[in-house]
């Protein structure tokens, strides 16, 4: 860890507010605790949950498709908290993250995911094609986005070292 996350105990009024208003509807995890420290930085990362609930309504995708998306790109980044915490949810609803019987959808969605990650500069114009023919502009600009809101939250994870949340503990993927 390079930056202690928050402790309520220390939070300003401000940070109090919107360690609060999250936990109304999510978790507070070692990632959000450390955004904490700048509520701007913390405001905008929330975001992801916005841009999840529009994937998750893409037709054919829906929540299922959004975290095995997210979990590609997570485990194509090494994300240890990432990939850990989509590992676990994927586990938790009875599916193998390591052996997933995807629809055309996923497969493609895994593929662009995986894309995004390791040649952002130039997806390649097939896999591109192949997306078109499922998913709108709107949508693939929608999908685009969200995959770099996933890659940024696997680099904050990254970068400032942010401690594996206890919860998730027993759910990482054996390498």
């Amino acid at each position: 860890m390079r930056i202690a996350p928050l402790e309520y105990a220390q939070a300003s009024a401000e940070q109090k507010k919107l360690w609060d208003d999250h936990e109304k509807e999510h978790i507070i995890t070692n990632m959000k605790r450390t955004l904490l420290k700048s509520p701007y930085c913390f405001e905008v990362m929330m975001e992801w949950y916005e841009l999840y609930a529009k994937v998750a309504a893409i037709e054919g995708v829906g929540e299922l498709g959004a975290d095995i998306f997210s979990y590609a790109i997570s485990s194509q980044n090494d994300c240890l908290i990432c990939e850990t915490f989509f590992r676990k949810i994927l586990l938790d609803a009875g599916r193998n993250p390591d052996a997933l019987d995807l629809s055309e959808k996923e497969r493609l969605l895994t593929a662009y995911g995986k894309a995004c990650v390791r040649q952002p500069v130039k997806v390649s114009d097939e896999l591109y094609a192949s997306m078109r023919a499922h998913f709108t502009e709107e949508e693939m600009i929608l999908l685009t986005t969200f995959a770099g809101m996933m890659i940024a939250t696997n680099l904050i994870n990254h970068a400032l070292a942010v401690d594996l949340d206890s919860r998730l503990i027993g759910y990482e993927k054996k390498k």
